[in-house]
């Protein structure tokens, strides 16, 4: 399996390198040369099997030679044996034909450990087999680092630093990253919001000289390892309820473009996806893209689903490769323009191409509120602010004779202030987790600055 850059101008990598690489040399993502089919019965043969099972079939046709059969499967089963659910990933129902699809039962209670603990497993078995050691470097918006800091804490061959929005992230969020005792680890509060932690990291990419001299790599969404992982909850969850002999619809709170991506890989490869649904909060430029066809971002608005505040969707490029059939030329040339001028226009072929597979929908705070309040009140489940904004978008969207299944992306506990102050319950924190509030907490502070961040990160390695 070979995989190529969506900007068309970097070297063709094998799947270890594009894990390890995570930014392409020529500013663009990594996608699969081809997409593997998984035909019907192939689909139909995941019903009853464990997720681990589920998840090593789905992926393996991806890793080429990366690892072996016996190694990958014990990566696998390394990954999710710290989920606190039997299932990984379990369904529960709203109402007739609606589903919501928990993904917050793993170490660090977001959907982001489902990629985060697989990639961090793989890159320690690729790493102590080679004797290197990278720097990883992330930026997040709240859970991506958290859950990236669970995964390589107190690894040898691995330094991790994760840039988040200093005041934009939740204390649960914080804490998660600001509170492990591992010398490897450090979190940068970066004075800004998460388009620009997310800037810079792209900034330390495409200096070459730096990203060779402390060998970087990536586990942001960038990385197609994490667009894999999520993979495999859409096959779990769609065979569930019929699969592949019946279509379903998934609606997805996102803000980088990742998660519903994963779906729409999914659906390439053979699963009877009817629609994807894309759910934004304020900071609705995917709303606002896919209904206009203009992407133009227009500042960031805090809000109680700060998970959502990002107005620069990395993953947007990967969908724009396929709309535009993947012509690297035409995807570069549009990325040079947001780059210079603040946005662009998708072509109308491009966008057909898009809303022909995507749907939309925008759900501001009160409404986000409101539906943490009437879906505790209906079902007794307690939403995140960002699944309940999935919720919300999927009444709106839901089709008779269709399952909609919401992706439930982080646990309510995680942002207890919103939750409170929408439903008056203030969400416990899982036992495990109950003395987050009292850890000390280790954190630097740094200006939105490359070449400051840059001399950070290097004095950090060398000591």
């Amino acid at each position: 399996m070979r995989y190529i850059s969506t900007r068309g101008r970097a070297p063709v990598l094998g799947f270890e390198e594009a894990m390890l690489t995570g930014l392409a040399r020529d500013g663009g993502l990594y996608l699969p040369e081809r997409i593997p089919p998984m035909a019907a019965e192939e689909i139909r043969a995941l019903e009853g099997v464990s997720y681990e099972d589920a998840a090593f079939r789905v992926m393996w046709p991806f890793v080429g030679d990366a690892f072996s059969e016996e190694e990958f499967r014990a990566i696998i089963a390394r990954a999710y044996a710290g989920f606190g659910h039997a299932a990984r990933a379990p369904l529960k129902q709203l109402a007739p034909g609606h589903f919501l699809l928990e993904l917050f039962h793993g170490p660090t209670l977001a959907f982001k450990d489902f990629a985060m603990q697989l990639i961090g497993q793989m890159f320690e078995v690729s790493l102590k087999r080679s004797g290197r050691r990278v720097s990883i470097v992330g930026a997040t918006s709240g859970d991506t680092g958290s859950a990236a800091i669970e995964a390589f804490r107190g690894l040898d061959s691995v330094d991790v630093f994760i840039l988040y929005p200093h005041g934009r992230v939740s204390e649960v969020q914080r804490r998660q990253m600001t509170t492990p005792v591992e010398a490897n680890v450090h979190a940068l509060a970066l004075s800004g919001h998460f388009d620009d932690a997310q800037a810079r990291v792209k900034d330390m990419f495409n200096d070459f000289e730096f990203r060779d001299r402390v060998r970087l790599a990536g586990v942001n969404s960038i990385n197609w390892a994490r667009v894999l992982a999520q993979v495999v909850y859409y096959f779990t969850s769609a065979v569930s309820l019929g699969a592949p002999d019946r279509k379903v619809s998934f609606t997805v709170p996102t803000g980088n473009f990742g998660d519903v991506f994963a779906g729409y890989i999914a659906r390439r490869m053979g699963l009877p996806i009817d629609r994807l649904v894309v759910a934004t909060n304020q900071n609705d430029i995917l709303h606002r893209c896919l209904s206009t066809g203009d992407y133009r971002p227009d500042g960031v608005i805090p809000s109680i689903s700060p998970s959502m505040d990002i107005q620069v969707s990395s993953n947007f490029e990967r969908a724009m490769f396929y709309a535009y059939g993947q012509d690297g030329g035409a995807v570069a040339q549009a990325m040079e323009e947001l780059a210079s001028g603040g946005g662009f226009s998708v072509g109308q072929g491009a966008l057909q191409a898009l809303r022909e597979v995507f749907d939309t929908g925008r759900c501001d705070e009160e409404a986000t509120r409101a539906t943490i309040r009437e879906t505790h009140a209906a079902t007794g489940e307690l939403l995140c602010p960002h699944s309940a904004v999935g919720v919300y978008v999927a009444q709106a969207q839901r089709v008779r004779g269709v399952p909609m299944i919401t992706l439930a992306t982080a646990h309510p506990a995680k942002f207890p202030e919103a939750v409170e102050e929408a439903s008056g319950i203030r969400p416990p924190l899982p036992a495990r987790m109950a003395d987050l509030y009292e850890r000390e907490e280790r954190v630097t502070r740094v200006a939105n600055d490359l070449g400051a961040i840059e001399t950070l990160i290097e004095e950090r390695i060398a000591n």
